[in-house]
């Protein structure tokens, strides 16, 4: 007797309770997290900086009846930015749209797309503008690695570096930014393990590693990028590489307060920036029967104390 089969009687449509897609959180990023950022006006301006040493000297002197005290004063210059601007797209054309089924929307999935490809351009200029040799005040090449654990003390570095910035800036060190692959070295070094052993920590965690380095922050960048290009096999790597860099940072911006580093963003791009300084729009091009989703960001990243940082390169194998 003839009976109607499976692909009779049943058609696959998409589930519309599921779809996936790779996309980093956003804690994996830390260049908006690091330094305070300033929202500018103009695309380029000027910031004063007063001249450290003038502060350090201990000029005063005794004073006699009648006498006119010693004078002294201060020098001023200033320091510039860009913020450049970064732009991505992907079009959307009408009849993609009309056969699109659900749970798919195409504005949201392009939208969603160009801001993981903004958020890690902007990761990828971080790195390059901070997360480097030759940016610090002190480039520490030479520590054993924190991997070795049977010869290295990452501890005993922290304090030098410490120690390091204190000295040239009279001002602590409060931030620590670890690359993923040196965080999970300090997880398991036995000098960290052994300080926690007998408190209520049951791992060495970012606030463990804070607390043992005396430090407020500790940030651990986790960033992964793909450096092939499209339709060849993947090469992913995270972004920052296997460094940490310990920073002086102020809590916000502010008049006449040192910090390692300030972030701009050009605000004057839009009014409608999302929190992550990135501006999403869709346009209509009519020419290409298509709409066009377009993301950009306008920043420029500023190492305003560089006697503020102490970088520590390559400090796991």
């Amino acid at each position: 007797m003839a009976q109607p089969d499976r692909s009779q009687v049943h058609v696959d449509v998409p589930l519309t309770n599921i779809s996936i897609a790779y996309r980093q959180a956003a804690s994996s990023f830390i260049a908006d997290k690091v330094f305070p950022t300033i929202d500018v006006d103009q695309q380029s301006g000027r910031y004063f900086v007063f001249k450290k040493e003038d502060f350090f000297r201990d000029e005063a002197q005794l004073r006699s009846s009648s006498e006119e005290s010693v004078g002294s004063g201060y020098s001023v210059s200033s320091g510039t930015y860009y913020c450049d601007r970064w732009a991505l797209h992907k079009d959307i054309d009408d009849a993609d749209r009309a056969n699109t089924d659900a749970p798919l929307d195409a504005d949201r999935n392009a939208a969603q797309f160009l801001m993981q490809r903004l958020l890690l351009r902007r990761e990828r200029q971080w790195v390059t503008d901070y997360f480097s040799t030759s940016i610090w005040g002190t480039d520490n090449t030479t520590a054993t690695d924190w991997d070795d654990y049977a010869s290295s003390d990452p501890l005993g570095d922290i304090e030098t570096a410490k120690s390091a910035i204190l000295q040239n800036t009279g001002m602590e060190a409060n931030t620590l930014v670890l690359g993923y692959e040196v965080m999970k070295a300090l997880k398991n070094h036995p000098d960290l393990v052994d300080r926690i052993k007998y408190t209520s920590d049951r791992s060495v965690t970012e606030a463990v590693v804070a607390n043992l380095c005396g430090v407020e922050r500790v940030l651990v960048a986790k960033a992964v990028r793909n450096s092939n290009a499209e339709n060849m096999t993947a090469s992913m790597a995270f972004v920052h590489g296997k460094h940490a860099l310990l920073l002086h940072v102020a809590a916000a911006p502010a008049l006449e307060v040192p910090s390692a580093g300030y972030g701009f963003a050009w605000k004057g791009l839009a009014p409608g920036l999302s929190q992550a300084g990135i501006l999403m729009r869709k346009i209509r091009m009519d020419h290409l029967t298509s709409d066009r989703i377009e993301g950009e960001l306008a920043m420029d990243f500023k190492v305003t104390g560089s006697d503020l940082g102490y970088f520590f390169s390559g400090i796991v194998s």
